[in-house]
């Protein structure tokens, strides 16, 4: 290196630390001090330096998690330390005997002291093992049988909760293996599925099997778009630590930059179970999947006296939560056809209650997903809440009786009649008809109205299908062509309805710019793209003129996002569209954001409850326009929530944690002016 290396690595070094401090307070103390815009300034400055001086890239920088070009196959790695699975508890007898085997193993007496049990959140996730030397992360590695995995190390690198430099401010062993789960949360589950169903790409069945999916890909910049997380909880080889308990080595993991999961110690059989039924009544309140709680003997010591079997150790249990399932019957099946012409399968069966609501309708997704499951309309079938969210039917549980076939989707569309088409390796069953299917005009138009698009109050499925069936209405830009007289005329709309819907149609006018990106259903453009996409070209015409390249330097609009906004802006039917809307006028420009008002500042906002006088999207505008942010779910980072009527269990967290809760009127008063 040249003479000027000495202080470069100096400056790349306290970027580094900068940026994992960053990372660390994020993914692990929930806690983050950086705003977007001064974390993604840091990232340019390390990532700038490291193109400059190449030599100063080190694999433990966090330029390093964004995934690398695909590798061919992945290497076996034989585990130091084997990588057991846990025998289970179904029952809180089968947890006692377990406490009174642990007892009798230690040969211990009914007057000696109670062996210190540890119980943890057993997560619905992926095991692999992290192998560090001298504190930067070397290799890590799939559970595979538990002897033998499989070498994920690029992959596991673009985990932002997985450090890949262990935090100095602890000991440093000269080589650990930290074991753990890598998952997918229960919402990143949701907004993965929602983006691959838009893309016609087969729905990943629960978070447990997307997770896994995702740590085998071979191109691991696929695994760094799924914003996988882990948690550790044990661990293999150890050289160099001395640790003396299971809540010691928690300890550890934290001080060292790992995020560890809930736990809790005690000292019986019975705060073990009262541990677990606390676990099934917060399981549906849990950002991630759980599947039981692990029950250890704290000590290591006794540990090592209990031993191991040939797959499970004698100190250890998984003790189950009850399955969230229910058994129902299929009394219908629904073809639907959506805004891109997927048709889509939906089972309607007996009510059942699941995750605490009521669900009667499951998508069964497409034609070999009924094949596979052997779906047929009478069949008895168990479902289930994929990730306590998705209704999902699991199985058929009786082979369809004599003379009755399983289902097969129409070869027409129920819609236009048009013939369905399946292009060869496709999953999806598609209506060609993109203009003439009404289906997909309804479809479409719904999304247009949304709150999350051009938020058209009054105009809702009903009205719309009234426009379509008259043809008053065939494209979104008809909308702006209507008049209240028009409307008064239609079915159940009197003139105040009509006067109504056409005043909110003609305040979409205005719209801020994202909000139309969404309503035009450009493919993988979800608000965040659209408010990147808005922030950063400011205008439909310079946007329209973008090419790939130009798009994909946007934040958050990776290589196949900027294609397919590409390709929407250079098809004929979708340029006259725009020029139809310029027309009418709707062409919003970006609104610029104005001085951060002190009260809302990197302030973070929950909306709860129905609101009498704002949409939850328009609450969040005006907080956004100040400074602020708005997230979906409570933590104790949360600055305020606003809560409505109704505003259920969200509000009962807020008061919780203690947060501070304002009624529509606190969040008005904010709105004005400071004096």
């Amino acid at each position: 290196m040249p003479h000027e290396s000495t202080p470069l690595q100096a400056v790349h070094a306290a970027l580094v630390a900068r940026i994992e401090d960053a990372n660390y307070r994020y993914y692990v103390l929930d806690d983050p001090q950086l705003t977007d815009g001064e974390y993604d300034a840091l990232m340019r400055e390390l990532q700038e330096l490291e193109a400059a001086w190449p030599a100063l890239v080190t694999p433990d920088s966090p330029t390093q998690r964004v995934g690398a070009a695909p590798s061919a196959a992945f290497a076996p790695v034989t585990h130091g330390v084997p990588m057991l699975s846990l025998a289970n508890a179904m029952s809180a007898d089968e947890l006692r005997d377990f406490v009174g085997r642990v007892r009798r193993g230690l040969r211990l007496d009914e007057d000696d002291p109670p062996v210190v049990l540890l119980g943890e959140y057993k997560i619905d996730g992926l095991g692999v093992s992290l192998l560090y030397e001298h504190g930067r992360l070397v290799r890590g590695a799939t559970r595979g049988d538990g002897v033998t995995g499989e070498d994920v190390t690029a992959n596991l690198r673009t985990i932002g909760s997985i450090p890949l430099r262990l935090r100095s401010a602890v000991p440093l062993p000269a080589r650990i293996e930290v074991r753990g789960e890598v998952f997918l949360s229960k919402r990143e589950f949701l907004r993965l599925n929602e983006a691959r169903e838009a893309a016609g790409e087969p729905l990943f069945a629960n978070p447990r099997n997307a997770a896994a999916g995702s740590l085998r890909q071979q191109d691991s910049r696929i695994t760094a778009a799924r914003r996988l997380q882990f948690i550790a909880y044990t661990h293999g080889i150890v050289e160099g630590l001395a640790i003396s308990s299971q809540s010691e080595y928690l300890g550890w993991l934290a001080a060292a930059g790992f995020a560890t999961g809930r736990s809790e110690r005690f000292d019986s059989a019975d705060e073990a179970i009262t541990f677990r039924d606390q676990a099934v009544e917060q399981r549906h309140e849990l950002p991630y999947d759980i599947d039981g709680v692990v029950i250890k003997v704290d000590s290591y010591q006794q540990q090592r006296q209990l031993g191991e079997l040939s797959r499970s150790p004698r100190w250890a249990i998984a003790f189950k939560l009850p399955a969230q399932e229910a058994t129902t019957t299929i009394r219908e099946i629904e073809a639907s056809v959506g805004r891109t012409g997927a048709v889509t399968p939906t089972a309607v069966f007996d009510t059942v209650i699941l995750a605490g609501t009521r669900v009667s309708r499951a998508s069964l997704h497409n034609q070999d997903e009924i094949d596979r499951k052997g779906v047929y309309v009478g069949a008895p079938v168990v479902v289930l809440k994929a990730g306590d969210i998705i209704p999902e039917v699991v199985r058929v549980t009786d082979p369809p009786p004599p003379g009755v076939e399983l289902y097969r989707l129409p070869t027409a569309c129920p819609a236009c009649g048009s013939e369905l088409v399946r292009p060869e390796g496709a999953a999806v069953t598609r209506c060609p008809n993109r203009t003439g299917c009404p289906a997909q005009l309804q479809a479409r138009l719904e999304h247009w109205c949304s709150r999350g698009a051009m938020d058209i109050d009054g105009v809702g499925s009903a009205l719309l299908a009234q426009l379509i069936a008259s043809e008053m209405v065939t494209s979104a830009a008809d909308l702006y062509r209507l008049d209240a007289a028009q409307l008064a005329g239609l079915e159940r709309m009197g003139e105040r309805s009509a006067a109504n819907a056409i005043t909110s149609i003609d305040a979409s006018r205005t719209r801020p710019l994202d909000r139309l990106l969404v309503a035009l259903g450009i493919r993988h453009v979800g608000a965040g793209a659209a408010r990147s996409l808005a922030q950063t070209f400011g205008s439909l015409d310079a946007l329209a003129a973008a090419d790939v390249e130009t798009l994909n330097q946007a934040p958050d609009i990776g290589g196949t996002t900027a294609e397919a906004i590409a390709a929407w802006f250079a098809e004929l039917g979708n340029q006259e569209l725009l020029a139809q809307l310029t027309e009418l006028g709707v062409a919003p420009e970006i609104a610029e954001r104005g001085p951060a008002d002190p009260r809302f500042a990197d302030k973070t906002f929950v909306f709860t409850g129905a609101l009498s006088r704002w949409s939850r999207d328009a609450a969040g505008d005006e907080v956004r326009r100040r400074g602020g942010r708005t997230s979906s779910s409570i933590s104790k980072q949360t600055d305020y929530v606003v809560a409505g009527e109704k505003a259920g269990s969200k509000l009962d967290r807020a008061v919780k944690l203690g947060l501070t809760i304002l009624d529509e009127d606190g969040f008005e008063a904010m709105l004005a002016p400071a004096d």
